[in-house]
């Protein structure tokens, strides 16, 4: 039961719990308080001071409402709620006196700090301070960090709020920044000038209130009322983190993250938020044909009849790529299951079984992990395959859940318990909780796709979902492809998996699937028709080439891990001749024969829709019925995680300079010897 309380701020009375902080009852009561480092998500440093307000009948000199709880204020004389003021004049001077301690060393440099525009000193020296200063004193430097090759540091402009600090050793886990010194000779520093090895290090640019902090790939790119702003969803991993592109004329010039309690919070992975220099290189901008053993280029009506050409009559097996959106992967299932051809999209060998929500999504939502009391990772490492699901199971390690790992040993930046590396570990921890039975603990099994892409991965799968029964808790499948949900949810799947599907095919229409070996044509290979936005592995095996707009380029669906159906948005057009993924596949049915039932993109939904009622309930996590896989015999060997490389997971990344740098820099900081302790 919570402790109510109730608090007047400014004439406005509400009841919150008594717990809250000033400034959290003065949010719920629609009063702004200006502040620099008190944050949300991150614990209470009070250390800026710019959040005073005067507690009426307390001490005679301005609180820090950041770090006073609503609890500790006392009543009026008769009973009444406490006072709070957040306008009165000793508030208004104690803010201008801050303010004008935080500008004695503050360079001044707007016009050329990158957080011109939207940083939040300039918009509080406006809205609270004074237009003069009584210091005349030369102003303090500092030295510049080196954090690596996404962040850019100007130390000089740093006013000691620490978020930085506390993003990194609360929310990533590392522990490589700090605050030496004291009075004007303290400053924030990283541990032996050490770059930040984290993925989600570019958080700090956006928590930083100031230009101290700011995006080393975006410096000097533009301004931030040049940019279209587009809401939109991330590809780069399964999680489905909300996320704003910003685009100049046709070109996307940075990604920042949207707040979503239920998916990503506000924070984003670094392969997220620095990938869209990728997206200019290596583009896919005309229909090619294959001549001679060379590709040519070619224009859309020679290339779809030539694709149409090659289709008919010959068994045709289609590969369903990780970054496809679900209307793109409808209209492909519809188009080569009329010619009779088989579609996969599990090209990555995971064994999920078909039709069985519950065993291929789960019965938990992402938002349940704050709350559960032990965790249990089967094969996976969501360090590197859902950075920003792996920070929150390390907040609800650090509120006191248990977390058990089965699978390699690796760093996740919070403790656990190493249960084992083998199927005979998970197989002893199904048997001790049919021993112990539920605890009565809120928990949760996660489980990876290195834990179900082998052989045995429906046993696997079936073990988990025995380990749920057995103790109370639910399951959570950890995909790492953003397409893969939704083209199970359409049933893009082959009995028998990507072997069966492609047995005996002598034609692969391959949509974006680049992590897939095809056999090369003059050893007796399919012929290959390649759609998709990059030139990659896909394209180079291809005899057609379709160019495909990225997902950015255009309206598609996307389900996440969880389940949950989610829109991406279109924030600017494909380069060239490429079109949308799904306006080619109905430009194909045509040239077959075979024409699609739809003209537009909202018809083809409403077809979508109909099929699969539950994409339609976008943003919505639907409840899964529960239907356990019977339990089948497991192999020997130890699981395997997925991924090798986390900056080079997709063609869009494999294209990105800055992701082949961070790569280069992962590599030679885990070959680095370390000195003997």
């Amino acid at each position: 039961m919570t402790n109510l309380k109730k608090i007047s701020i400014d004439g406005i009375e509400v009841e919150v719990d008594g717990a809250m902080t000033i400034i959290q009852a003065a949010e719920v009561a629609g009063v702004e308080i200006p502040r620099f480092c008190y944050h949300e998500r991150l614990t209470i440093a009070g250390n800026c001071r710019m959040c005073l307000v005067e507690v009426v009948g307390g001490p005679p000199k301005p609180a820090a409402s950041c770090a006073m709880q609503v609890k500790d204020l006392r009543p009026g004389a008769n009973g009444e709620a406490p006072l709070v003021k957040t306008k009165s004049p000793m508030v208004k001077k104690a803010r201008e006196g801050v303010m004008e301690f935080l500008l004695i060393n503050h360079p001044l440099d707007c016009p050329i700090c990158d957080q011109g525009g939207e940083c939040d000193l300039q918009d509080q020296a406006m809205a609270y301070g004074v237009d003069f200063s009584r210091y005349r004193e030369p102003k303090r430097a500092s030295e510049d960090l080196n954090l690596g090759p996404l962040v850019a540091t100007t130390m000089t402009r740093c006013i000691s709020c620490t978020r930085c600090v506390r993003f990194t050793s609360e929310v990533a886990g590392i522990t490589q920044m700090g605050q030496t010194g004291r009075g004007e000779d303290s400053e924030i520093t990283s541990y032996l000038n050490m770059t930040l090895d984290s993925n989600l290090q570019g958080n700090i640019i956006d928590l930083c209130p100031v230009g101290a902090l700011t995006s080393k790939p975006y410096a000097f790119t533009a301004r931030p009322w040049e940019l279209t702003k587009t809401e939109t969803i991330d590809v780069m991993d399964a999680l489905g983190s909300n996320i704003r592109v910003d685009t100049k004329g046709r070109e996307v010039m940075r990604i920042l993250p949207r707040n979503h309690d239920g998916v990503n919070e506000e924070w984003i992975s670094d392969k997220t938020r620095f990938v869209w220099d990728g997206l200019r290189r290596q583009r896919l901008d005309t229909p090619y044909v294959r001549e001679n053993g060379k590709l040519r280029k070619a224009g859309w009506g020679e290339a779809l009849e030539m694709a149409a050409a090659a289709m008919k009559g010959k068994k045709v097996a289609a590969l369903v790529g990780d970054l496809a959106p679900v209307e793109a992967v409808f209209s492909l299932k519809q188009l080569v299951e009329s010619l009779g051809g088989h579609v996969e999209c599990r090209t990555d060998g995971a064994r999920l079984p078909i039709g069985n929500r519950s065993a291929y999504v789960g019965s938990a939502a992402i938002e349940d992990i704050d709350s559960v009391k032990s965790i249990v990772l089967i094969g996976t490492n969501p360090r590197v395959e859902a950075p920003v699901l792996n920070a929150r199971i390390r907040k609800a390690w650090s509120l006191g859940a248990d977390v058990e790992l089965v699978g390699q040993a690796v760093d996740l930046t919070y403790d656990y318990t190493h249960a084992g590396t083998d199927r005979t570990a998970l197989a002893a921890l199904v048997e001790g909780a049919k021993k112990t039975g539920p605890d009565g603990k809120a928990g949760l099994v996660i489980v990876g796709q290195g834990a179900i892409n082998e052989a045995d991965g429906e046993a696997v799968l079936a073990q988990a979902m025995a380990l749920c029964d057995a103790s109370g808790a639910k399951l959570l499948v950890l995909h790492t492809a953003a397409s893969r949900v939704g083209a199970m949810d359409v049933g893009a799947v082959t009995e028998g998996g990507l072997a069966a599907a492609t047995d005996g095919a002598e034609v692969i229409y391959n949509l974006g699937a680049d992590e897939v070996e095809i056999a090369a044509r003059d050893s007796g290979g399919p012929f290959v028709i390649y759609q998709g936005s990059h030139g990659d592995r896909g394209a180079s095996r291809a005899d057609i080439i379709l160019p495909g707009a990225a997902w950015t380029e255009e309206n598609g669906l996307f389900v996440n891990t969880e389940g949950r159906p989610q829109l991406a948005l279109r924030a600017g057009f494909a380069p060239g001749e490429a079109k949308e993924n799904w306006a080619i596949l109905r430009a194909l049915s045509a040239e077959l024969g075979a024409t699609l039932p739809w003209d537009s993109l909202a018809a083809l939904r409403s077809a979508l829709v109909k099929a699969h009622p539950h994409l339609g309930r976008v943003d919505e996590v639907a409840a899964n019925d529960w239907l356990a896989l019977a339990v089948k015999p497991l192999g020997k060997a130890d699981f395997r995680n997925v991924i090798k490389d986390f900056y080079l997971t997709n063609p869009v990344a494999r294209a990105s300079t800055v992701m082949a740098d961070l790569s280069a820099m992962a590599k030679a900081r885990a070959a680095q010897p370390l000195a003997a302790e």
